[in-house]
């Protein structure tokens, strides 16, 4: 139990439904959504599209997503890829021949096609129980009347401000300054392009007028997009992977996500008596930051579009966790991965759902950098994403730039699983932060008790390319022995990820939901 004299979250519990979201507004109106009759599918759209403009940095329509679904009356979990391909006129060696070696930050290829829209229109359609009108309602409603903007959202708007070029800078800015907290942020054609997916299904965002103005817009900046790029985009269902770490299964969405990267990391942290060790001391820290350089650099050599990778299994096995766990020295920090086994900021929303019935949601949607692109359409406004960015270009690589090809993703939902049985939906955003996220909270839930609202309070560290981020929640002995250890510290200037989580009883059927205090959100139930 948390002490009650300290600033904090209590876990909230609920029988029937419950949501999770990281802005209060998104999770009202999941949550209205079930109380209408609306099923968990329902629920997360609704909540996950308004997010788009309660925190237009974080995600939009121009993103993609991935979602882990588990339909009520069994426990199979489904996957659903929606991340959108690079259009199919597009050409590495153009930029190779103008002398890149890795992604530029300003190239058109950055933008790869939305795929999120497709995403939500499937799923409503195979497993929803309200139609699309109903479901984008609120977001239409408060996209025409304005929402007021909630403190993180606006020092995310101000940070994020200067990414924006051009059309964006009219729709995202109000007299060209970022909103404030308690500014109201209107935005008309996004209501308008809602419309015409209710209307017309994805038709309404992948055909027609919306995805004219889309590949007009792209290619007056030097795209090579076309009409049919757009057409033929489609989100696809696959199998759940999973591992388990202390008799839990983690189960992730399969590549071209990193999931397996926070599977890799669990069972490399496995062969460490992590529960003995003080749950915000250096040890566990140092442990957890050399398991993390490792499977991330696993992650970059092997993880891609499923066309394109082959080496998953090889990933994943024990064999290799164990190898790699061979190679951390308790007492000395490792400085470059890559010779011992052979930039990421980014912005998400997390939503999670369940139902009274117990259809359960996980769903991660985001345009990657703040404001994605920093592009917009002419028409209807639309922020492009920037996913493209996690190509690469190097010749033969299974996430070299390609045609029609999918990007290696970092955003990743989530589910626990016991003796079957789910017992838990969560996520936890951040950019490449997200796979270390995962293996962190459920360490945080199986070595040392936490519930979920504790294990997502807790203070976080990160080892990313090359410097150990610390927030300011660890102790100054300990930040100073893990430099000892040779890290090359850095105290996070910025909260380090966000998170939502829903537990299921498995006895009682009882909810309970957390939400990142690090974000405007939170979790609430009936």
């Amino acid at each position: 139990m948390r002490d009650f004299q300290f600033p904090g979250r209590s876990a909230v519990f609920a029988p029937t439904g419950m949501c999770a979201t990281s802005n209060p507004f998104a999770t009202s109106a999941a949550l209205d959504i079930l109380k209408a009759g609306g099923n968990a599918v329902d629920a997360a759209i609704a909540g996950a599209v308004l997010q788009g403009l309660c925190q237009p940095a974080m995600t939009g329509l121009g993103g993609d997503c991935f979602i882990l679904f588990k339909p009520a009356g069994g426990e199979k979990i489904i996957a659903l890829n929606g991340s959108g391909r690079a259009p199919a006129a597009t050409d590495a060696d153009r930029l190779r021949a103008a002398g890149h070696s890795k992604m530029p930050k300003d190239a058109i290829e950055r933008v790869t096609v939305p795929g999120a829209v497709d995403a939500f229109c499937r799923l409503s359609q195979d497993y929803g129980s309200m139609d699309l009108a109903r479901v984008f309602a609120p977001a239409i409603g408060y996209a025409r009347t304005g929402l007021p903007v909630m403190p993180r959202a606006a020092l995310d708007w101000r940070l994020a401000a200067d990414q924006l070029i051009g059309r964006a800078r009219e729709v995202y800015l109000l007299d060209d300054q970022p909103l404030k907290a308690g500014d109201l942020f209107h935005n008309p054609a996004m209501a308008d392009v809602l419309e015409l997916i209710a209307q017309q299904g994805r038709a309404g965002f992948y055909e027609g007028d919306v995805a004219d103005d889309m590949v007009r817009s792209l290619r007056a900046l030097g795209g090579v997009h076309t009409l049919d790029d757009f057409a033929k985009t489609e989100s696809t269902y696959s199998e759940p992977i999973s591992g388990c770490y202390r008799g839990t299964d983690l189960v992730e969405h399969p590549p071209n996500g990193q999931g397996a990267t926070a599977i890799l990391m669990n069972n490399i942290l496995a062969h460490f008596d992590i529960a003995a060790l003080a749950p915000l001391g250096a040890q566990r820290a140092h442990i957890e930051a050399e398991a993390c350089k490792l499977a991330y650099d696993a992650r970059n050599r092997f993880l891609a579009d499923p066309d394109y990778s082959s080496r998953l299994a090889h990933m994943m096995s024990l064999e290799t966790a164990a190898g790699l766990a061979a190679l951390i020295d308790p007492m000395r920090a490792m400085t470059n991965p890559s010779i011992l086994s052979e930039d990421v900021h980014r912005e998400t929303i997390h939503i999670t759902v369940v139902d009274k019935d117990r259809n359960v949601v996980s769903l991660i949607y985001s345009v990657f950098h703040a404001f994605g692109s920093g592009l917009a359409s002419d028409k209807y406004g639309i922020n492009f994403h920037n996913r493209g960015l996690s190509f690469s270009l190097e010749r033969g690589h299974p996430n070299e730039l390609g045609p029609n090809k999918r990007p290696m993703h970092t955003i990743i939902p989530a589910m626990l699983r016991k003796t079957g049985k789910v017992t838990m939906s969560f996520g936890v955003m951040g950019g490449a932060y997200q796979a270390n996220g995962h293996a962190r909270f459920m360490s945080n839930l199986l070595d040392f008790g936490m519930s979920p609202q504790d294990a997502i309070d807790a203070p976080r560290c990160f080892s990313d390319a090359g410097t150990f981020k610390i927030e300011r929640g660890y102790a100054p002995d300990v930040v100073s022995e893990l430099a000892d250890l040779g890290h090359r510290i850095e105290i996070a200037k910025m909260p380090i990820g966000g998170a939502q989580a829903i537990g299921i009883n498995p006895k009682t059927g009882m909810l309970q939901g957390g939400s990142d205090p690090r974000k405007d959100g939170m979790a609430l139930g009936y």
